[in-house]
């Protein structure tokens, strides 16, 4: 195992609305956010002295959510990067907090997704001129200048060289779905969608139709963490950072189609799946529920398969048999996530893992408070029944994943 595992927890988590236009700062909204996940936790402002976020330039810093919020903090800072972000932040978080250099400390991501500059390079103001995606030159003579596309290079391929079409691209868009249908935070709360719906659905880029890509929005989202000894008899039970990977590469660090050893699909989990089992001291047959970033419907049959859990090219098939439905054999992306809750940069996966990891995912059960479940679907109970541990895996490009291995116990055994 690894030298931090069990040695920090997440003690509280805090969100707000996923809002089509929120009319406000995303200072406001992170204020917002931090001061929910402190009262998750049972704690005050002032019991928080540490502060980190992530953001691509369209956010409020940490010094300026501590001004507003009257705190004085031993530690700050804040990183550029979007998807691969959260997770890797949590191990940071974990490694300062087993350090000594602060007693507790906020992760937050403060963004406006849909009204702000958004990834195509809109902004309020008017168009902006074009963000290469790709860095390595080959995009613009292409023409490739937005996410859609740059993850539809990758798709097409992959669906080439494994027989896989837009049916196992479905039904990865109908499970998030269905989930969210049980989720009162989604956008898309009881909005069934039906393979019908997908295919009518106008296209974006080739392979994505509409149903394939997330969903912006403005929102921010964070979550508390704190040192092993510190995190207990707070108001919810802690949940447990057994290990990871941070902002793990493949071979081509630049997303580089004409890479030599390596198809452009071959995702940056291929190089961390033992680190992230090996640190943690689990395998995947102990995970109970798994999340796995989806800005499209390909990057989470890409992780899957990256981080071993089913063989390449079978992801898809396995989302189409049902296995990741709550009731499956490994509920994935139980909140509906990017696709059909509302895009926030990772983080809120992470949120979701640790409200299941609790026994605590908020639902239409009278007492899902007290971790008391009824388990019927029907009636919108979301809690999985079986909720040891917990896996997030993050995704910063076709290049770059990070991951985290939660529990509700410290040590693995």
């Amino acid at each position: 195992m690894g030298a931090l595992t069990g040695k920090a927890a997440i003690v509280g988590v805090g969100q707000t609305e996923f809002y089509r236009d929120a009319k406000r700062t995303t200072l406001s909204l992170g204020l917002e956010a931090i001061k929910k996940a402190v009262a998750d936790a049972g704690l005050r402002l002032s019991d928080i002295d540490g502060m980190t976020s992530y953001q691509t330039g369209d956010s409020h810093s940490s010094n300026d959510m501590a001004q507003s919020l009257g705190m004085r903090l031993n530690y700050a800072v804040d990183i550029m990067g979007g998807g691969s972000s959260s997770e890797a932040l949590v191990a940071h978080a974990a490694g300062l907090l087993a350090g000594g250099y602060c007693r507790a400390i906020v992760i937050f991501r403060s963004m406006r997704g849909r009204t702000g500059r958004r990834m195509g390079g809109q902004a309020l103001s008017g168009p902006q001129p074009n963000t290469v995606v790709t860095s390595d030159g080959q995009g613009p003579m292409v023409g490739v200048t937005t996410p859609a596309q740059n993850f539809g290079m990758a798709a097409m391929r992959y669906m080439h060289d494994y027989g896989v079409s837009t049916r196992q691209l479905a039904a990865v868009a109908l499970t998030h779905r269905y989930h969210a249908n049980l989720n009162p935070k989604a956008v898309f709360y009881k909005q069934p969608l039906t393979l019908e719906d997908y295919y009518n659905a106008r296209w974006v880029s080739k392979p994505f139709r509409l149903y394939d890509c997330c969903l912006e929005r403005d929102v921010s989202c964070a979550m508390v963490l704190m040192r092993r000894e510190d995190s207990y008899d707070l108001r919810h039970p802690p949940v447990f950072v057994l290990g990871g990977t941070a902002r793990t590469m493949s071979e081509s660090p630049s997303y580089n189609a004409g890479r030599l050893h390596t198809p452009i699909y071959w995702h940056g989990s291929n190089w961390g799946r033992n680190r992230a089992f090996g640190m943690s001291g689990v395998t995947r047959s102990d995970i109970n529920v798994a999340s796995f970033y989806d800005a499209f419907t390909i990057t989470p049959l890409l992780q899957m398969e990256g981080y071993g859990f089913v063989k390449p090219g079978e992801a898809g098939f396995w989302y189409q048999e049902g296995r990741g439905l709550i009731d499956g054999d490994l509920p994935v992306n139980t909140s509906g996530s990017h696709l059909s809750e509302g895009y926030s940069h990772g983080i809120q996966m992470v949120i979701e893992m640790t409200r299941q990891l609790r026994g605590r995912a908020d639902d239409a059960c009278p007492n899902w408070e007290e971790g008391i479940h009824t388990y019927d679907r029907k009636a919108g109970c979301r809690q999985v029944k079986k909720h040891d541990v917990g896996f997030c895996s993050a995704w910063g490009s076709p290049t770059q994943s990070s991951s985290l291995v939660l529990s509700q116990f410290a040590t693995a055994n």
